[in-house]
């Protein structure tokens, strides 16, 4: 379902930087006024001078302006909100992608490393599609829905750039419960053009995975595999914070390498009627992608989603003139109800 809210122009959302900015800068010169003063005078002459100077209506100034300008940046965005739900009719095909998340796919044979290169993967063919439906798995020793299937590809990316090994509590490669999980995304049994993509590298360790793939293709899904990562292997580095601390090794304290293993993805995609394909080069794997499902049968679906979009601008707009206006009216000098509050303590701190 599309968004109920939009944001005609979020370029503005950058001018927000001019809030902290103008904090700072009240807080530089608060500070360079209270050495000012006390070069000039002692706290009781200075008192005597400026007996109504109030810091807390200053801050309540400040506040009610950079509320103010928040508002306004609101306004020049122009939130635009739906009105009407309408029902539409579409063509496409469902699209599942199944991405390993195993902690073999750290290892940096490939830049920038095997995870990363199947997410830009996967991003791509997400970029080439049209009104198609996608859904995403991610699976180590266990797999795990990430996005139930949708036609909200923004969504399907946003969600994509989160998937980690540490989304997966038990780590392996089980691609046999990524094709399990894959058959429940379905939710048309007469769709015929119902795709799988499984990117990999290819470290099954499930005998049942065939079997898993030749009931799939038994039910007219068609998967195909994706390899990522070089055939001769590499460590997996294991890193803090960004920062490398070592690299993974087994139980007798040996490094670990991890290889590309392109015969168990070719023989998972031979048994569920689809193709193997090398996906070290980004390109490779989208331009196939995208021929396969560009040529398929479209099925006609319907999706719901929002339309009749109304400027909300008008709303953020009176209310940053208001905050403009009260801090434009709003004196700086203590009033009698301040006085008789004093939030601050002023008044106690300076009879001291």
């Amino acid at each position: 379902m599309s968004e109920l809210y939009r944001i005609e122009e979020p370029i503005y959302f950058y001018l927000l930087i001019a809030v902290p900015a103008i904090v700072l800068v009240f807080l530089l010169v608060f500070l360079w006024k209270k050495r000012a003063q006390k070069r000039f005078a002692n706290e009781e002459v200075l008192q005597q001078l400026a007996p109504n100077s109030s810091v807390f209506k200053s801050v309540i100034k400040l506040i009610f302006l950079c509320l103010g300008i928040a508002f306004l940046v609101l306004a020049l965005a122009n939130p635009k909100m739906g009105t009407q739900l309408k029902t539409l009719k579409r063509e496409g095909v469902d699209v599942v992608f199944a991405l390993d998340v195993s902690k073999s796919m750290l290892a940096e044979d490939i830049a920038p490393n095997r995870l990363e290169k199947a997410k830009q993967i996967i991003s791509r063919i997400i970029d080439k599609l049209g009104s198609d439906r996608v859904g995403v798995i991610v699976y180590a020793g266990n797999a795990y829905p990430l996005l139930p299937i949708t036609t909200d590809h923004a969504a399907a990316k946003m969600f994509l750039q989160n998937a980690n090994p540490d989304m997966v509590s038990s780590q392996g490669t089980a691609i046999n419960e990524a094709l399990q999980l894959a058959k429940s995304y379905y939710n048309d049994d007469e769709q015929t053009n119902r795709f799988l993509i499984i990117i990999s590298d290819g470290e099954d360790h499930q005998e049942d995975t065939i079997d898993e793939a030749k009931a799939m293709s038994d039910e007219g899904i068609k998967v195909y595999t994706v390899g990522v990562g070089q055939e001769k292997g590499s460590r997996i580095p294991l890193k803090v914070n960004g920062s490398l601390i070592g690299y993974k090794k087994n139980s007798k304290g040996e490094t670990v390498l991890t290889q590309r293993k392109p015969d168990v993805l070719k023989a998972i995609a031979d048994a569920a009627n689809g193709t193997y394909i090398d996906g070290n080069l980004t390109e490779k794997p989208v331009e196939a992608i995208e021929e396969i499902i560009g040529t398929a049968q479209k099925s006609e679906f319907e999706t719901k989603q929002f339309s009749d979009y109304k400027d909300q601008f008008q709303w953020f707009l009176g209310i940053s003139l208001l905050f403009l206006l009260l801090d434009v009216f709003f004196l700086e000098k203590k009033t009698k109800w301040l006085r008789k509050v004093d939030l601050f303590n002023e008044e106690n701190a300076k009879e001291s």
